[in-house]
C-alpha cells in the first residue's frame, strides 16, 4: 500500500509539471509538457527515494537535484546579439524541480499553490510588455 501512495506522489508531480509545461509549449517555447513533466516527476522520485530508502541526508540529495537542474537550465539559455533567450525556461525548470521535491516530501498544498502561482507568472508575455514600453 505504501508503494501505491509513493506512485501517487510521482503522478501528482508529473501532473503539476505537465500543466506548467503545457503552458510553455502552448506559448511556443521549446521546453514544454514532456520536459517539465519529466523534471517534476524525476525530482519527486529522487526525493522520495532519498527520504524512504537511502537513509541519506535529504539536503545532499536536494543539492544534487538543484545542481543537475542547473546544468539542464544552462543548456536552455542562449545569447543572441543583444538578447538573451531561455532565461524564463531555465527558471521554470528550476521551479518545477522545487515543486517535484516539495511533492516528494509531502508538501502537497505548497506544491499545488506554487504551481498555480508559477502558471500565472508564465502567462504574462514579456515581449508584449517590452513592445508597449518601446512605443511609449
Amino acid at each position: 500500500m505504501q508503494q501505491i501512495y509513493l506512485v501517487g506522489q510521482v503522478v501528482l508531480a508529473l501532473v503539476l509539471g505537465a500543466a506548467l509545461g503545457w503552458q510553455r509549449g502552448h506559448s511556443g517555447k521549446w521546453a514544454g509538457l514532456r520536459t517539465y513533466a519529466l523534471v517534476t516527476a524525476g525530482s519527486a522520485l529522487f526525493t522520495i527515494l532519498s527520504v524512504n530508502s537511502f537513509g541519506a541526508d535529504i539536503a545532499r540529495v536536494a543539492a544534487q537535484i538543484v545542481t543537475g537542474i542547473g546544468f539542464l537550465g544552462a543548456g536552455t539559455i542562449l545569447h543572441k546579439e543583444t538578447r538573451v533567450e531561455g532565461l524564463t525556461t531555465a527558471a521554470g525548470l528550476w521551479m518545477t524541480a522545487a515543486i517535484g521535491m516539495a511533492v516528494g516530501v509531502g508538501f502537497y498544498i505548497l506544491s499545488i499553490a506554487s504551481s498555480v502561482l508559477i502558471f500565472l507568472v508564465l502567462m504574462f508575455d514579456d515581449r508584449r510588455i517590452v513592445k508597449e514600453t518601446e512605443t511609449n
